[in-house]
């Protein structure tokens, strides 16, 4: 029986959408001989993304068919990621290119709102998509724009119009430390002192708790603490490393990426080593498409010179989702699902990726332990200030006249690193606020500049180091405004897992819309998102609000 032209169907046909056949044949050439396992999927989405410019539901259907997966299941992921573009039947595929102009708070200062609106008049849109996006990692460079792959720095409507005509839109390679100038100096010898033994694992967890390293990620838990107790856990083991560095105003794992990949690399292999991992996965934001290129060129060749032997190291490509800097969340991707973060307990060095012991570490961390057992955990341990121990990455932005990551000692202090590293102020601004540990590390007036800049000492002001992420702001912002720009990060970027996070996201935004803040709702909406939220989003980002109303009260009306 036929109940309308176009819906009949043969019997032999299945019930649904029905398969494309050339569609199956265009994701098979694309997949070739790689695996179909279910923890690939988001690489096989980003492959038929960066094939057709979007994720067609005829590619879709063909995709869950090639890997044995329900069309719901490849839908649900492929939408939870910002990056991945679905146009369903009958819908326009989005422009061939786009332009994504970072709308986060070190450029939302320098004028990027304003850039954003001139682009969408001046660009013909069946050509050019402009988008506004959260952080992009350029926070140096505010305003910053990515045409296709390419990055602009300090952008401009000429500078973004003179790329797009000439079609300058793939990644900029900088000039790095490759494998051969790295071995020069050096390089992989620790690692192969570590494979003969002559160095055990738990030396070097002993030389990195003498050092103080911790977590650079935002946690700062010690190093060697964490090695200890998942090598004493029974295998098979995973070391992941996570280079998601989404959090606004946080860019120093590109920076060093970008200029000495190998020494992270090096470090990461150690580590993999000392707690007898079977793979190390490597997870990396799609914002950073140069950073990416590097690191395939140089594991490629790693495998061909024969430094990576029994542990190899996997390159694993983020789609465009903040919450995957939470390292359950960053596990269920890698994993080929959506990034939910996971409840705890377990941790993850018990039961992490594909439910085995897992070792997590950040970029930095690991770009630290060669230098640290080279020159002696007491040279690290001496570089900090005020009783502090070691380097740490500053990402530094805003109102400043050098931004740009600075490498500079733990405990000290705003003042000194506005002044020492940064050149002071920008012309015509005095300071006035910071944020020292991304959008979600709270808001610190200049009143306390000399508060020492490490973990552990910015709590008693409701506030936190986390990933060295410093957004300065002048006489010239108001934190009302600050303020509410984070907070629409963290209402865009919630997974939308738990509501007190999903909800009240929303919902605080919608009171500090408002041309007066209603404090008592404030206060209790933030008691809920901190005390009833899965992870640290929900239960951080209320923190520039609450240092908003403590420190500059003044600005909380309109």
């Amino acid at each position: 029986m036929t109940f309308g032209k176009g819906l009949s169907r043969k019997p032999s046909q299945p019930k649904g959408r029905q398969l494309d056949e050339d569609a199956l044949q265009d994701v098979r050439g694309l997949l070739g001989d790689e695996p179909r396992r279910r923890d690939l999927l988001i690489e096989h989405l980003h492959k038929i993304q960066d094939a057709f410019g979007a994720l067609h539901a005829r590619h879709l259907h063909a995709l869950a068919e090639e890997m044995r997966l329900s069309q719901a299941e490849v839908f649900e992921v492929a939408s939870f990621y910002h990056h991945f573009d679905i146009v369903r039947e009958g819908e326009a595929a989005p422009a061939p290119l786009t332009v994504r102009v970072c709308d986060s708070v070190a450029c939302s200062i320098k004028g990027a709102d304003a850039l954003a609106a001139v682009l969408e008049t001046g660009l013909d849109p069946t050509k050019v998509r402009i988008q506004k996006v959260p952080c992009i990692g350029r926070c140096a460079g505010a305003p910053a724009v990515q045409v296709g792959k390419r990055a602009i720095e300090n952008a401009n409507e000429l500078a973004v119009h003179s790329a797009i005509f000439a079609s300058e839109n793939e990644p900029e390679i900088p000039d790095y430390i490759g494998l051969k100038r790295y071995l020069c100096d050096g390089g992989y010898q620790l690692l192969q002192k570590v494979r003969a033994g002559s160095l055990t694992a738990g030396e070097i967890a002993e030389k990195a708790l003498e050092a103080g390293l911790r977590g650079l990620g935002g946690a700062g838990f010690p190093t060697g603490t964490k090695w200890k107790i998942v090598h004493d856990l029974p295998g098979p083991k995973y070391l992941t490393i996570n280079g998601d560095e989404g959090e606004p105003g946080t860019f120093k794992d590109r920076f060093h990426l970008e200029r000495d990949p190998h020494r992270m690399l090096e470090g990461a292999l150690i580590a993999a080593h000392a707690i007898e991992a079977e793979r190390v996965y490597l997870y990396m934001r799609d914002e950073y498409p140069a950073v990416l290129e590097i690191l395939r060129r140089e594991l490629d060749l790693l495998r061909e010179a024969g430094i990576i032997t029994t542990i190899d190291i996997e390159l694993r490509r983020g789609a465009g989702a903040y919450i995957c800097g939470e390292e359950s969340a960053m596990i269920e991707s890698i994993e080929g699902k959506r990034g939910l973060p996971r409840h705890r307990p377990p941790y993850i060095a018990q039961v992490g990726l594909f439910g085995r012991p897992t070792l997590n570490h950040n970029v930095e961390t690991l770009f630290w332990i060669r230098d640290i057992v080279e020159k002696g955990p007491e040279w690290f341990a001496a570089q900090g200030r005020r009783g502090h121990k070691g380097f740490r990455s500053f990402s530094v932005s805003g109102r400043v006249r050098n931004p740009g990551v600075k490498q500079a000692p733990a405990g000290i202090t705003m003042n000194e690193l506005i002044d020492e590293y940064c050149g002071g102020m920008e012309e015509g601004h005095s300071f006035k606020a910071y944020l020292p540990g991304g959008a979600s590390g709270g808001i610190l007036p200049a009143s306390l500049g000399d508060e020492p800049l490490d973990f552990g000492t910015l709590e008693k002001h409701g506030c936190f180091i986390g990933s060295h992420a410093v957004v300065v702001f002048s006489d010239k912002d108001n934190m009302r405004d600050v303020a509410l720009n984070l907070m629409r990060f963290f209402k865009h970027e919630s997974c939308g897992q738990c509501t007190p996070c999903r909800s009240g996201t929303e919902k605080m935004v919608s009171l500090l819309e408002d041309k007066t803040w209603d404090e008592g709702k404030i206060a209790d909406l933030q008691e809920v998102m901190r005390t009833a939220s899965i992870c640290g989003l929900g239960q951080a980002a209320s923190n520039p609000v609450a240092s908003v109303l403590k420190f500059f009260a003044g600005e909380g009306q309109a």
